[in-house]
């Protein structure tokens, strides 16, 4: 079934041609949820985008948060524009074909395994902000294919472009999460956290409900989570609405990525809500 697009702030975009790309190798999001948006459970449907970021909460880990660079710090970085947006911790398995970009793993493999996935698209361009992945795991194919796991690490921001070929370089810096205005500690961060995972159980249930599967007992969401990580993971879940998720990822305070999400499943759960009555009053055959 598919579900109202989310309306996605524009995210902003770097003034370059967009090189062609690898493909995604075949996988599935870790949680499945469809998502609304305020205002926009009246547009046409859309058709959801079958993309490969697999994300499970196991991937999150507290270590890509600790002994992070300094924001300050500016490193060249190849990039890799893909139509998918990578968070810190997310999984993203990749199958690497164009001689480009098996130029760069070839790279990679030699030096320090690291990369800057940045979201691109026809209508906004490539964006300013992105997330390193690091190859965690990779099988080179005997026709010099790759297969490559990475996992999201550092979010940056793109200061200028190095060179585009054979593939894009560019300079970046790193994007750190500020200390929130919006509450007043920790303990209101954990609260708020709480609240979206909440709000995540409630619409996996209910959509679980209008697709006909049996009920059971939603797991654990947040695994031990911080309130930052896992803002990461649950912006990570929002299939098929990538600028949504640019939105999220360029975002530096954590208090408002979570208030975002929330909104958002708030507005999920209503849209959810209505088309259940409707299923309950029309049941199909």
């Amino acid at each position: 079934m598919a579900f109202a697009q989310l309306i996605a702030s524009p995210p902003s975009s770097l003034s370059h041609n967009k090189p062609s790309i690898g493909t995604p190798a075949s996988s599935s999001f870790c949680p499945r949820l469809p998502y609304a948006a305020a205002g926009d459970v009246q547009r046409r449907r859309r058709r959801r985008r079958r993309e490969s970021l697999q994300c499970t909460a196991f991937s999150f880990s507290e270590k890509h948060h600790t002994g992070s660079p300094s924001s300050d710090d500016v490193v060249e970085l190849p990039l890799f524009p893909l139509p998918l947006v990578l968070f810190p911790g997310a999984i993203l398995p990749l199958q690497i074909f164009e001689f480009r970009y098996r130029m760069m793993i070839h790279t990679l493999l030699q030096t320090d395994l690291r990369f800057g996935v940045i979201y691109t698209d026809s209508v906004s361009g490539t964006s300013e902000v992105g997330c390193v992945g690091e190859i965690v795991k990779h099988e080179r194919l005997v026709d010099d294919r790759f297969f490559l796991i990475c996992k999201g690490q550092e979010r940056f921001r793109v200061t200028r472009i190095v060179r585009t070929k054979p593939y894009l370089v560019a300079q970046v810096t790193w994007l750190e999460d500020r200390p929130s205005g919006d509450v007043s500690g920790a303990d209101d961060l954990e609260t708020l956290a709480s609240e979206v995972e909440t709000c995540m159980k409630d619409v996996i249930r209910l959509s679980d409900r209008l697709s006909g599967k049996p009920e059971k007992e939603v797991q654990d969401l947040r695994r031990n989570l911080f309130p930052t990580p896992f803002s990461f993971f649950v912006g990570s879940t929002f299939e098929g609405a990538p600028r949504e998720q640019q939105a999220l990822l360029e975002l530096k305070d954590t208090a408002a990525r979570l208030k975002r999400e929330k909104e958002t499943l708030k507005n999920t759960l209503n849209y959810l809500s209505a088309a259940m009555a409707v299923k309950d009053v029309f049941p199909s055959s």
